[in-house]
């Protein structure tokens, strides 16, 4: 299921801002605006051809309650949203549907036993699973929780 674009950064800390609110959360959101700001004006992109001479916005979104939320939006459609410490590469477009996947309990920890193991897994209707190695001194209450 294709979700709606998010041209900018902007509309995406505004989805993310709407999505927590519909799950009782509040957002707290730092904003890093200009070349000198952002890592994509210490990368130097100015390919007027591309769109990119417009000044660079990032974003670092933190989300209070359980679980810990971050979500670092980049100026190129890239984002990473941390779970408990736990980092995923995701698309900036996906961002409001794999928050709410975590918030609605489409996430789990697989663990094997040999080789040892264990896997954070956030399914997303409509998209392939997310999934990032958890080591041990990462797994959290909340996450052992989530052990299968």
């Amino acid at each position: 299921m294709p979700h709606p674009p998010l041209p900018s950064t902007q509309s995406a800390v505004f989805a993310v801002e709407a999505m927590a609110a519909r799950h009782g959360r509040e957002v707290r959101a730092s904003h890093d605006i200009g070349r000198d700001q952002t890592f994509a004006g210490l990368v130097g992109g100015h390919d007027r051809a591309e769109g990119l001479d417009a000044i660079p916005h990032e974003a670092l979104l933190e989300i209070t309650g359980r679980p810990g939320l971050t979500v670092r939006l980049f100026v190129h459609d890239e984002a990473v949203v941390t779970v408990e410490d736990i980092a995923f590469d995701v698309p900036r477009d996906s961002v409001p549907a794999f928050l709410d996947a975590v918030w609605n309990g489409l996430v789990h920890v697989k663990q094997r036993t040999f080789p040892p193991s264990c896997t954070l897994i956030v399914t997303v209707p409509g998209e392939p699973s997310y999934r990032e190695s958890v080591t041990h001194q990462y797994l959290s209450p909340w996450l052992a929780g989530l052990i299968r």
